[in-house]
């Protein structure tokens, strides 16, 4: 799988976003498509399979192109356990996403951040490898909370690819992490690679969020791991720290272009899926996978950066 560097991440045209239009999603990813995106991450619980669907209709829309698509399973259990990642639940959740994404074979599955003995758990990947077999399934990896979940997912040779949260804001998986993953040949994918927003520039410490945005009511791991929801870092120490990363973006990229070209500048990195709930938005990220690589002395700077005004609150919890 050829995958665009800056590449979809389907999470914000689900749910948990505040109001979302289909209309609206359906031109932004088109608009990525027309950018030269080719990689489309979404899961079975954004919008209960409204994300889902939204992409099973871009690649109708878009008969002949090829459009990759991964999808991850495994947030519908109502408590996170091992004994949850069962065959039947597993071959369940995989039919599902097949019917909603009308497809015969799902090019990528992931273990949607599963409880933490699953990545122990030889069985569980057996299943998936059976899965595999079976035609459901192309590949098959993980999304991830913390570095040494990710370290684990790696033990099991199926493993394809590790989905891990990787931005300006949390660069532990630069120190503890990609090295390892590049020398096991598994793909990394750069989940919340604007931080929720905050890599925009746009987000203030007085900004405002519907009551339906997780931006809004996850921001202590009300519902989800709070490292979700701005990389887990406050709101007002992370606008102190955007604001002291602006004069290292050249004058005609945007901040979030220069957000996903910093994680591109890592060679271990596959590709980054930030979201888009617009036109705009899906064409500025994608504009960020043609961008010239950030110079060394740049990267320092942001290097000292975290490690001044960001690693003292996130890097040991992840």
């Amino acid at each position: 799988m050829k995958v665009s560097a800056s590449s979809f991440g389907a999470w914000a045209i689900g749910g948990f976003w505040g109001k979302v239009d289909d209309g609206e999603s359906m031109r932004a990813l088109h608009a990525a498509v027309d950018a030269g995106v080719n990689f489309f991450d979404t899961a079975d619980v954004y919008g209960d399979g409204r994300s889902e669907r939204l992409i099973a209709r871009l690649r109708r829309e878009c008969h002949g192109e090829q459009l990759w698509v991964a999808t991850k399973a495994g947030r519908q259990l109502p408590e996170q356990s091992l004994a949850g990642y069962s065959r039947d639940n597993l071959t369940k959740w995989v039919d599902a996403s097949l019917s909603r994404l009308e497809m015969d074979a799902l090019d990528l599955l992931q273990l949607h951040c599963p409880h933490p003995d699953v990545f122990d758990s030889v069985e569980v990947f057996g299943i998936l490898d059976d899965l595999v077999i079976a035609g459901k399934l192309r590949y098959y990896g993980v999304s991830v909370e913390t570095v040494d979940e990710a370290l684990r997912a790696l033990a099991h040779p199926g493993v394809q690819s590790v989905q891990i949260i990787f931005n300006l804001f949390r660069q532990k998986p630069a120190d503890a992490f990609l090295t390892r993953a590049r020398a096991c040949d598994v793909g990394v994918i750069a989940r919340v690679p604007l931080a929720s927003g905050l890599l925009t520039g746009k987000v203030r410490a007085d900004s405002t969020f519907a009551p339906d945005d997780h931006r809004n009511f996850n921001r202590n791991g009300e519902l989800f791991d709070k490292g979700e929801t701005f990389s887990g870092v406050p709101l007002d120490a992370a606008v102190a720290a955007v604001d002291a990363l602006r004069p290292l973006v050249p004058h005609d990229w945007t901040m979030a272009q220069f957000a996903l070209a910093w994680i591109l500048r890592h060679p271990e990195v596959t590709c980054a899926i930030p979201g888009a709930k617009t036109v705009a938005q899906a064409m500025d990220n994608a504009a960020a996978g043609d961008l010239p690589p950030i110079d060394d002395g740049t990267m320092t700077a942001a290097r000292e950066i975290y490690e001044k005004q960001i690693k003292p609150i996130v890097h040991a919890h992840w």
